[in-house]
C-alpha cells in the first residue's frame, strides 16, 4: 500500500465500510462490481491519482467491509451509504466512476445530487429480458420448493432448496453468504432506467463488446436515456473492459476526465 494513502473505516445503519483516500485535485469516487472490491478497481484508482483525489471504497459485504443485519439492502441502501460517505469526506460534486454494480449506485447517485462527471464501466441497471426458458426455470423452482416441503419437512427441504440454489444461480450468488444472495436477488431485479434522464452531468459509458452480464444492448439504452452520455466499446473485451483492455480504457478516461 502507498504511503500516502490513508485508510479509513464509516460506521453507518450499523455497518462498517472501509475505504482509501490517495491523491489531491478535484475528487473522484471509485465504486467496484458485485463480488469485488477496491483491489480489483486499483487500476482504474491508479488512472485517476495524477490529478485527482481518490476515494475507493469496499462495499458493506465485501472487503474489509461488514455486510448489512439490519435488514436486505437494496442499491437505496447502498447509495444512502456513499452519500453519507461524501458528507463525512466535506465533498462536493465529485466525480463518480461504477463498475458493474457500482455503476448501479452512480445512476441513483447522480440522478438526484449533483455531480461534476460519471463514468459507467460495463454497469449494471437494465432490469435484464426474460425469455420463456428463464419463467419455466424459475417457476419449475418454485414448485420443487413446495413439494420438498410437503415431502421432507421444513428443515430438510431448506437444506436441499439451498443446494439447488447454488447449482442453479450464478457464482456470484454461490459464493455469497445468506444476507448477500438476498441482497443480490433483490438488486438484480432492480430497473433503474427511469432515473438515468435525470442524470444532468456528462457520462462516459466505457463497455466491453463481449459483455454477457451486461451486455452491449444496456449501454445503448442507457446512451439513449441519459442526456449527456457517450459510448465507448471496445472489441474482444468483456465484462471487465478495463482489465481487457488497459490501453484504451486509460486513453479514453484520461481524455474524458482530464
Amino acid at each position: 500500500m502507498d504511503l500516502n494513502t490513508m485508510e479509513k473505516v464509516l460506521q453507518h445503519n450499523g455497518v462498517k465500510m472501509a475505504y482509501s483516500v490517495d491523491g489531491e485535485g478535484a475528487p473522484v469516487v471509485l465504486m467496484h462490481g458485485w463480488g469485488c472490491n477496491r483491489s480489483t478497481v486499483a487500476s482504474i484508482r491508479d488512472l485517476c491519482l495524477p490529478n485527482h483525489k481518490v476515494i475507493n471504497v469496499d462495499f458493506p459485504g465485501f472487503g474489509d467491509s461488514t455486510e448489512p443485519t439490519d435488514k436486505v439492502w437494496g442499491v437505496e441502501e447502498y447509495t444512502q451509504l456513499i452519500e453519507r460517505l461524501v458528507e463525512v469526506e466535506g465533498v462536493e460534486n465529485p466525480i463518480l466512476v461504477g463498475h458493474s454494480f457500482g455503476g448501479r449506485v452512480a445512476i441513483v447517485y447522480a440522478s438526484r445530487n449533483k455531480v461534476d462527471k460519471v463514468v459507467l464501466v460495463d454497469a449494471a441497471g437494465v432490469k435484464p429480458k426474460r425469455s420463456l426458458k428463464y419463467y419455466l426455470k424459475v417457476y419449475s423452482f418454485k414448485a420443487m420448493k413446495c413439494i420438498y416441503r410437503l415431502l421432507l419437512g421444513a428443515k430438510r427441504a431448506e437444506k436441499k432448496i439451498g443446494k439447488m440454489r447454488n447449482k442453479r444461480g450464478s457464482s456470484d450468488y454461490a459464493n455469497s453468504s445468506p444476507m448477500m444472495k438476498a441482497i443480490l436477488s433483490k438488486v438484480v431485479n432492480e430497473d433503474l432506467c427511469h432515473l438515468m434522464p435525470k442524470i444532468e452531468a456528462p457520462t462516459l459509458l466505457i463497455w466491453g463488446k463481449n459483455d454477457t452480464a451486461t451486455p452491449l444492448s444496456d449501454a445503448r439504452k442507457m446512451e439513449s436515456l441519459i442526456p449527456d452520455a457517450g459510448l465507448v466499446a471496445f472489441d474482444d473485451c468483456g465484462h471487465y473492459s478495463f482489465l481487457d483492455n488497459r490501453y484504451g480504457f486509460a486513453a479514453v478516461l484520461k481524455n474524458f476526465l482530464n
